[in-house]
């Protein structure tokens, strides 16, 4: 009977972690199809449209640092079921008004994304220790199909219920997954009262470390790639999560099409961030599972660059593989270079920071190119020249040398 009851503790527990995933994602991509309906209801310009998810990356980067220490002080499990019911009410804020109250929302549930980003890895360290590969491909793939199901829906369910609920529904799913991250911590406590202690990020498992200062981990040469390698693949992600369906649009496909495209790369990240940690988990260098990532993502942009119109699908699978298996790389490098969940949360703090700060710039810039240069080359150009930073930082991310 014990053995049954752990397993189903140990089946909720799984649950509440995939689908806490789930809600790391769409707030962010159910933004971008409904861009054109956002700018010309509030009157926004380009890069005022950019800003929405502009704010919310720079949130990721400014609140990133603030997750290890309330981790520290109120366990991981509780950081992260604070996280979910902070970004509820972001999306439901962001939707709620006008265009200070889009802002404001934006920059709630960036907040609390920066803090669930931080933690993820960490809480993969100290409750599957013996899975990391696994089940950094599983949350990260459960992230990425999150935001393709935001991607895919948004256009359709704006035309039925309007753009304002339905960039607010993203709500209601980190609702149900605060609801069932919390009954899956209660069930572990009623277990085990030591476990209302074990999501300390400090005190995860006997002999970890307390939080690891920052100044120690920038003092670490390793650490810099890690830095560069999240934020490069960050920025040439989220430029494209901003913008692609208004590029393909303005190539002459329709906003549904162009919202089902978007849907579709990230659809095929799922797969490509599922398999790619398992095999490069076990491997001592990273480096060839970063080389090909970052070779695939340039195709991509290639094809976009080009060929907008013709195969689009084809770039979008290109692409969904190249981004899928660089953002599941960037976390897993996270976590197999620190060697317990408090180092792995102070890492990942520092390198989700950092590199978020340097992402935040893309969609701006981007919607900045464009309005000068009167068209999407110049910028897809310089996503391009991003996406070579990429491959050289990854490379020497990808080492196997500890933080």
């Amino acid at each position: 009977m014990r053995g049954i009851t752990d397993n189903r503790g140990h089946l909720l527990l799984v649950g509440g972690f995939v689908l806490a995933a789930l809600n790391l994602r769409p707030a962010l991509a159910g933004v971008s199809p409904l861009l054109p309906a956002i700018m010309g209801d509030l009157g926004l310009s380009p890069a005022g449209g950019g800003a929405i998810t502009t704010v919310m990356v720079v949130c990721l980067g400014l609140l990133a640092p603030a997750a290890p220490a309330l981790a520290t002080r109120i366990g991981l499990d509780r950081t992260l079921l604070a996280g979910l019911l902070m970004v509820a009410a972001g999306v439901a804020l962001r939707s709620a008004g006008g265009v200070p109250a889009l802002y404001c929302g934006a920059a709630l549930a960036g907040t609390a994304i920066a803090v669930m980003n931080v933690v993820m890895p960490g809480l993969v360290k100290q409750h599957f220790p013996g899975r990391i590969g696994l089940f950094t491909g599983l949350y990260v793939s459960v992230m990425v199909g999150g935001a393709a199901i935001a991607s895919a829906v948004m256009v359709p369910l704006a035309g039925e219920v309007g753009w304002r609920a339905a960039a607010g529904s993203p709500a209601l799913l980190a609702l149900l997954a605060a609801a069932l991250w919390w009954a899956a911590r209660a069930r572990r406590t009623a277990q085990d009262p030591a476990a209302t202690t074990a999501g300390r990020a400090g005190r995860s498992r006997p002999g970890d470390a307390g939080h690891r200062p920052y100044a120690a981990l920038l003092r670490t040469p390793a650490t810099w790639p890690v830095m560069a390698f999240m934020g490069l693949q960050s920025l040439t992600f989220y430029v494209l999560l901003a913008w692609l369906p208004t590029v393909f649009q303005a190539a002459g496909l329709p906003a549904d099409e162009a919202g089902y495209l978007l849907g579709l790369t990230n659809l095929v990240q799922i797969a490509a961030a599922l398999a790619v940690p398992l095999h490069a988990g076990r491997a001592r260098s990273q480096t060839p599972h970063v080389v090909g990532a970052a070779l695939l993502t340039i195709g991509g942009y290639l094809g976009v660059l080009l060929a907008p119109t013709t195969t689009p699908w084809l770039w979008m699978i290109v692409l969904g593989l190249g981004q899928g298996a660089s953002i599941a790389l960037a976390l897993l490098i996270i976590t197999l270079r620190a060697p317990d969940p408090a180092s792995v949360t102070a890492l990942s703090a520092v390198a989700q920071s950092s590199g978020y700060l340097l992402a935040a710039i893309g969609p701006l810039a981007f919607g900045l190119l464009h309005e000068l240069s009167g068209g999407w080359t110049v910028p897809l150009l310089a996503g391009l020249g991003a996406c070579a930073l990429q491959l050289v930082s990854g490379t020497l991310a990808a080492r196997p040398t500890r933080t």
